[in-house]
This record gives structure tokens, C-alpha cells and sequence, in this order.
């Protein structure tokens, strides 16, 4: 390819409703970087397992000048400036063998500033990450059994050229004998290293790696012309063991998907599955894979608390479609140091939640019943647990990612905390019953994917979208307010409920938990009283997890973090919480002793209700839209 000086490639903007190779929405700034255009050589070892530590090489092509190097900081699927720079060690830059002075930008730390010294054409990166060795230190991604590598902590690349038109030659040097799986293609194995085929930078960040000692790799499209595969790493080798009738349903989530969309935006797509005890969990969308980290319990405990989890896969595919094929205008950027404008996110993540829910049942990955379960909770929460929305909308929600980046928040109910996934998943579901109903039970939610999101097969380039298209789009479905109908309910201080009912459910409460509540409160190892007492508890110490804001427990004095010392003169537990919140309906008062930091108390709550589970119950005389959701094409 020919050098070209950085300042003069052309900065092309995208139009909001035309496909493009790679987005490029936002001008960026112009740079007097002297980064030339050849390929770019990205080298990664991640053998050094036992300091957990990435050794990263790069060479890039250059030009004489001021040169910015860039580490990644707006990650895609993070919604927010999360780039892992603190990991980030060691940055040595040479030319022609000598070293070369760099200094970080002081307004911006994700900058490298460097001049090239006449007659240096390639820049010689080292550098190494620093990944955690504890949980406390961020996301473990390295074990001595499995490694997920993303590249956007493995990179640096130059300021003021388009992430589409950088192209990069990666490799991966893995531990002796170890297998890996991604998105990207193979072009050869020397020994333990991987030579990948070069592709586009936002390509290649989009392409992450799943790694092991133990790995097995299952077709779920057997015979398709568009490969579809399920790639497992797991803690050890006995947990890659899955039976047919549980790969079956996995196979029918890639058969279900593509009779709701009517088209793959892929020419292959990658699941990329951790079954572990160490590395941290995880669901992240690509365009091409997913990495998706849960439990070692997924196949051998299938019928226990991992059950609560299937929808986690299906969850991240179909972003495949909403997301990365079809991404909001302001997600298309030309770089990955440029800012995200997250207001659809109730499209991008709200309705994705919605097909999550809907595909797990229609594969069989959930029963019916127990997707009913898993949308009650949903429902119960914003019926009971959200007073938060009497001062945020759902839409001032969709800047969570940027304002608390996942932190946890002592008060959930109050501050509200990334509700555009459940509180969108629930407008979607207002939305695909007015559909029906308007069309005499004749369309639905599933037209307007396949016409918004359907595309050709194979084709995997980007269409960006704005609010106004989803509206055209619904309008080419069922004529109506679609926008005033939308925003009545983005916009309200009320939760959006009115979708359960024209379904032909309403929500109601047991006092014994649900199959799905039981497993649920299992993988938690908590006590849920969300909708009695208002509060949490952990099975093994008795601290308090969480309070419901204006609860009864929150109106007792008790935070989050307290720790319950006695429940009616005996020692704390969650079995004796409950027995006192069932007891307390013949009129006995609920008596615990609370230890909040070093001041200990004793609390009476009069709450006379009982326990309360949440269930969906049937409407009668009213069509059973929900069931017609849940069922597969």
C-alpha cells in the first residue's frame, strides 16, 4: 500500500441511513500525525500465566513528525470510556533501534505524543498488560486454564486515521498445547503461535479470542453454508461435557433467530463460551462472536441455577443483528477514542433483552412457564421496586454506562441503574402487543425485525439508524403514533406496565418462589424479600445485599451492608427471616438485631403481609398474546 501522511486521508462521513464498511459518523479531528498507511504488525504472547501478565509487540508504519498513538477508550459494547489504560506498563517505542521519547497527553491520558526522527519508516512498539490478579482489581481474564483476550487492551494505534482503514497483521502465542476460538480466520499455527489473516483494526478489535487448556468446539448449524459455532473453554475438562438434548436447544436458538430476522449479518459467527470458577464472567456482543463467561455448572448442573442464566446467549447473538448490523448513528465513530451517544440504547440493549427472553423460550433453552417466571420478576420490579422513576426517565437512563461505568450503587431502586435493558424490554413488549392488536393478532414485533434488521446473508457492514427510522419502521408494519407512543413511555416518571395486560397477563404474588426464583436466589446465595420486607440477605453471613428503597426494612433504618445479627432472639439466618415474615402475618411483630458499622441496634418492622413471590397469572377472556410470543416459528 502507498504512504500516505495521516493529515491528508480523507475523513468521510457516513450518511444515518446508508451501509458503510466500517461506521465513520463523527469527524475526528484532524492530526498532524505521520502515520502511514502499510500494515500494521500486532504480536500478543499470553504464555506467562503465572504473573498473568500480556506482552504485546507492534510495528507500524510511519512517517517523519508529530505522531499520537492512541489506546482504545470508548469500548463498543461497554457503552462508555472503559479502556483498561491502568493496566497498560513498560511502553518502549524505537526507530531504526533507537529509542524514541514519548509523553502522555496531560488533558488526555489515552494519548501517546512522540516525534519521528527523519528517516525512521516504522515504529517498534513493547509494552506490556498488567491484567488482575485479583477480582478487585477489575475483570480476571487470565487463569492458569483460560484466557479471554480483547484486543482493544493490546493495542495502540495512531491518532486521526479511521479504524477501518488500519490494517493489522495479529498473532497470539499461547501456553503449550492450548486451543483457541474466535471470529477471526487462521491463516497458520507455528507451534504454539497464531498467525490470524490481516483485517481491518475495528475488525480485529471486534474479534476477541477465547483460549484453554481444556476446549471443545460444537456445530450448531451442521451443513449450513454460514457457520455457526459454539467454542468452550472451561476450569477443567470434565465440564465440556454436553449431552445432545442440551447442545439441541442451542442449535435451535441459530434456527429460531434466523426465522425472526429472515437473513445472518455474518459470514461466520463464533459463541465464545467460559465455563469457570476463575476467570470473570462476562456478555459482551461482537459483531461476528460473543463472549459469554459463566459458571462451570452451564452443562452439569443443567437443570440447577445456571438454567436462570440460558438467555445469556441468546441474548448476545441477537446483537448481532441490533447493535452491530444495525447501530444507532451516534455508536458510529470513526475510532475507538472518540465519544458514544447512547440514547437508543433502549433499541440497542431494551430490545435485544426483549428477543433474549423471547428466543430463549422459542428454543427451548427456557420452557414456556419458566419464561413467565423470568419476565415476573421483571414486571414485580417495575411495579414495585423502581421509585426512582418518579425522578428519572427510562431515557436518562441510557447515559448510566458513562455516568456510574457499572459501579455498584447502594441504592438501585432510587438511583436507577442501566434500566434501559429491562424497563426497554418491557416498552418492546408494549409495543409488539399494540401491534397485534391494531393488526387483528395478524402482525407483530417479529415483522418489524425481519424488515429492520433482515439484510442480505453474509453481509456484515454497518447501518446506522436514528429515532426516526425505528418510527418509519413500525409505521411499515401498523400505521399509528408510533412516535408519541414511544416517547410516552421513555419519557414518563412510570414504569412502562401496560404491555403485561394486552398480553393477557397481569402480575400477582405467591408465598412460595417460582422454579425460576428458587434457582435464582440459589446462584445468588441470598434470601430475596424484595417484595415483603423489602430487602436481601446473603445465605453465608447475613449481611444485607440490597434494600428496597421506601420499603419496610428501608423505613426501619436498615442500608445496605448491615449485618443481621438475630431474627426474634435467635442467630440470623435466611430460613429464620422468613419463618418471622410468615409468623408476622397472625400479628407477631418482626424483631432483628442489626449491626450497621460498629453501632448495633434492634429494629421492630411491623409488616403483616407475608412472603410474596411474583407470578404472571392469566387475564381471563382476554387473547393470550404472550404464549403466541413465547412460541417458536
Amino acid at each position: 500500500m502507498p504512504r500516505l501522511a495521516a493529515a491528508a486521508l480523507p475523513l468521510l462521513i457516513a450518511s444515518a441511513l446508508a451501509p458503510v464498511p466500517f461506521p465513520t459518523a463523527a469527524q475526528t479531528a484532524p492530526s498532524t500525525a505521520a502515520a502511514a498507511a502499510d500494515v500494521m504488525r500486532l504480536d500478543v504472547d499470553a504464555s506467562d500465566l503465572s504473573r498473568r501478565v500480556l506482552h504485546a509487540r507492534q510495528r507500524i508504519s510511519v512517517r517523519a513528525g508529530a505522531l499520537t498513538l492512541l489506546y482504545p477508550q470508548w469500548i463498543q459494547g461497554n457503552h462508555s470510556p472503559t479502556g483498561p489504560i491502568e493496566k497498560l506498563a513498560g511502553l518502549r517505542i524505537r526507530g531504526n533501534g533507537q529509542a524514541i521519547a514519548w509523553q502522555r497527553d496531560p488533558l488526555d491520558v489515552y494519548a501517546f505524543k512522540l516525534v519521528v526522527p527523519e528517516g525512521v519508516n516504522e515504529l517498534e512498539l513493547s509494552f506490556d498488560v498488567l491484567t488482575p490478579t485479583a477480582g478487585n482489581q477489575g475483570r480476571v481474564v487470565m487463569t492458569p486454564d483460560v484466557l479471554n483476550l480483547q484486543w482493544n487492551q493490546v493495542a495502540l494505534y495512531p491518532a486521526g486515521v479511521p479504524a477501518r482503514t488500519i490494517e493489522v497483521a495479529p498473532s497470539l502465542t499461547l501456553p503449550a498445547g492450548w486451543q483457541a476460538g474466535t471470529a477471526l480466520e487462521l491463516e497458520a499455527r507455528d507451534g504454539d503461535r497464531l498467525r490470524y489473516r490481516t483485517v481491518p483494526l475495528h475488525t480485529l478489535l471486534d474479534s476477541p479470542v477465547f483460549a484453554g487448556r481444556h476446549f471443545k468446539q460444537f456445530d450448531l448449524a451442521p451443513g449450513a453454508k454460514i457457520p455457526v459455532r459454539l467454542n468452550v473453554v472451561a476450569d477443567a475438562a470434565k465440564y465440556l461435557e454436553a449431552k445432545p438434548e442440551q447442545l439441541k436447544p442451542h442449535r435451535e436458538l441459530v434456527v429460531q433467530a434466523g426465522r425472526l430476522f429472515g437473513s445472518q449479518p455474518y459470514d461466520r459467527y463464533d459463541f465464545l463460551l467460559s465455563l469457570s470458577g476463575q476467570l470473570s464472567g462476562i456478555g459482551l456482543e461482537h459483531h461476528r462472536s460473543s463472549e459469554n463467561g459463566v459458571d462451570t455448572d452451564y452443562f452439569t448442573g443443567w437443570d440447577g441455577g445456571s438454567a436462570t442464566g440460558r438467555d445469556l446467549l441468546a441474548h448476545e447473538f441477537v446483537h448481532a443483528w441490533n447493535g452491530k448490523s444495525r447501530r444507532p448513528a451516534g455508536l458510529v465513530v470513526d475510532n475507538f477514542n472518540q465519544p458514544l451517544n447512547d440514547e437508543l440504547l433502549w433499541v440497542y440493549e431494551g430490545q435485544t433483552q426483549y428477543w433474549g427472553y423471547v428466543l430463549a423460550a422459542r428454543s427451548g433453552l427456557w420452557k414456556q412457564e419458566f419464561a413467565r417466571d423470568a419476565l415476573a420478576q421483571v414486571v414485580a420490579r417495575y411495579a414495585h421496586d423502581r421509585p426512582g422513576l418518579a425522578w428519572r426517565s427510562l431515557q436518562d437512563t441510557t447515559y448510566d454506562p458513562v455516568i456510574a461505568q457499572r459501579r455498584p450503587k447502594p441504592y438501585g431502586s432510587y438511583q436507577l441503574s442501566e434500566d434501559y435493558y429491562s424497563g426497554g424490554q418491557l416498552v418492546w413488549l408494549a409495543v409488539d402487543a399494540k401491534l397485534r392488536e391494531l393488526s387483528g393478532d395478524k402482525r407483530s414485533l417479529d415483522d418489524f425485525a425481519r424488515a429492520f434488521f433482515g439484510g442480505e446473508n453474509g453481509d456484515y457492514r454497518v447501518r446506522p439508524y436514528a429515532f426516526e427510522d425505528v418510527v418509519a419502521a413500525l409505521n411499515g408494519v401498523v400505521a399509528f403514533d408510533w412516535a408519541g407512543f414511544l416517547r410516552a413511555r421513555l419519557d414518563a416518571h412510570a414504569p412502562p406496565l401496560d404491555g403485561l395486560a394486552a398480553s393477557g397477563w397481569k402480575l400477582s404474588f405467591a408465598d412460595t418462589p417460582s422454579e425460576y426464583q428458587k434457582l435464582a436466589e440459589g446462584e445468588r446465595k441470598a434470601t430475596d424479600l424484595t417484595y415483603s420486607l423489602g430487602m436481601s440477605v446473603a445465605n453465608s453471613d447475613a449481611n444485607v445485599v440490597s434494600v428496597r428503597w421506601d420499603g419496610p426494612a428501608f423505613n426501619a433504618g436498615i442500608a445496605p451492608g448491615s449485618h443481621l445479627l438475630a431474627v426474634n432472639g435467635y442467630a440470623a439466618n435466611g430460613e429464620r427471616l422468613k419463618d418471622a415474615v410468615t409468623a408476622a402475618k397472625d400479628g407477631k411483630p418482626i424483631e432483628l438485631i442489626v449491626k450497621n458499622a460498629d453501632v448495633v441496634r434492634t429494629v421492630r418492622i411491623d409488616y403483616r403481609e407475608g412472603l410474596k413471590y411474583p407470578r404472571l397469572e392469566r387475564v381471563p377472556g382476554t387473547p393470550d398474546r404472550l404464549g403466541k410470543i413465547f412460541a417458536p416459528k
